[in-house]
């Protein structure tokens, strides 16, 4: 069981049908876990871009009598103070929420059983497509340098527009099984629709998102949330990164010939003077 304040807040929602304005303040509140059983719920309201009535509503929808309640359940669940951030400036802030970050998806990889399913969706999947527009192409694209070295046949997903699900059909036809999603805020609506397309085409759909809640969630067969940093202008993605390289770790101990195409490639890299070091 995942006993962070992240997890907690994951466990509470499980279960509970929420509309999408339900799912955006329970979104919020993952993000800000540390910071949610002391905040009004016009605070919350204002940190979810809702209004404050929703709020109210999102905690009787979870059983509660009202957000007093929900938040006197949490301050429980949750007892110790946020961490004192006084003396820090915003870009150490930045990192600090990004190390935490780091620990909510350690807390969530205490139970493997999910990255190893996965791993094994992966490995199975010939061809394998990894998909990954506007924010998240960049994970993508890690993703895919990476898993080419192990994996016989990757094919990676980083342009949107009509042709998109043009590659689908094309992956589909060539024998895939599995499709891997990387997935950031915002979610552009193109991303939403491939994958309720390429599960209609009869793809399994693997998603890192950056929540449970986030739009991408409804068509998605396995999501693995890992938290992005919002202290900046831009958001930080260190932890969906670092599950990509724990799903490349799982994909590889699902392929026998893994070490083999590594040890294969190092030599040919040697004979061609690719690297300097």
């Amino acid at each position: 069981m995942n006993d962070s304040p992240a997890g907690r807040l994951q466990t509470l929602f499980e279960g509970h049908r929420l509309t999408p304005t339900q799912r955006r303040i329970a979104h919020c509140m993952v993000r800000r876990a540390a910071d949610v059983p002391f905040l009004s719920s016009v605070e919350l309201a204002d940190l979810a871009g809702v209004s404050q009535p929703s709020v109210t509503r999102f905690a009787v929808a979870l059983g509660f009598d009202g957000y007093p309640a929900l938040r006197r359940h949490l301050r429980e669940s949750v007892p110790a103070a946020p961490e004192e951030t006084v003396g820090h400036n915003e870009y150490q802030q930045a990192v600090l929420g990004e190390i935490e970050n780091l620990r909510h998806l350690a807390d969530l990889l205490a139970d493997p059983a999910p990255v190893v399913r996965a791993g094994r969706l992966l490995a199975a999947s010939r061809p394998l497509p990894v998909l990954g527009l506007r924010a998240a192409s960049s994970q993508a694209r890690g993703f895919a340098y990476f898993a080419g070295k192990v994996h016989p046949d990757v094919r990676l997903l980083d342009e949107g527009g009509s042709m998109l699900e043009d590659r689908i059909d094309a992956v589909v036809r060539a024998g895939a099984s599995t499709l891997l999603c990387f997935a950031l805020p915002r979610h552009p609506r193109e991303v939403v629709d491939a994958l309720a397309y390429a599960r209609t085409a009869g793809l399994t759909v693997v998603t890192v998102a950056e929540s449970a809640f986030a739009p991408v969630a409804a068509h998605s067969d396995l999501l693995i949330p890992a938290p992005v940093g919002t202290g900046l202008a831009f958001d930080t993605a260190c932890a969906p990164m670092l599950l990509g390289r724990v799903l490349l770790e799982a994909m590889a101990d699902e392929l026998p010939d893994a070490q083999a195409r590594l040890e294969e490639f190092d030599t040919r890299a040697a004979t061609r003077g690719l690297f300097v070091d």
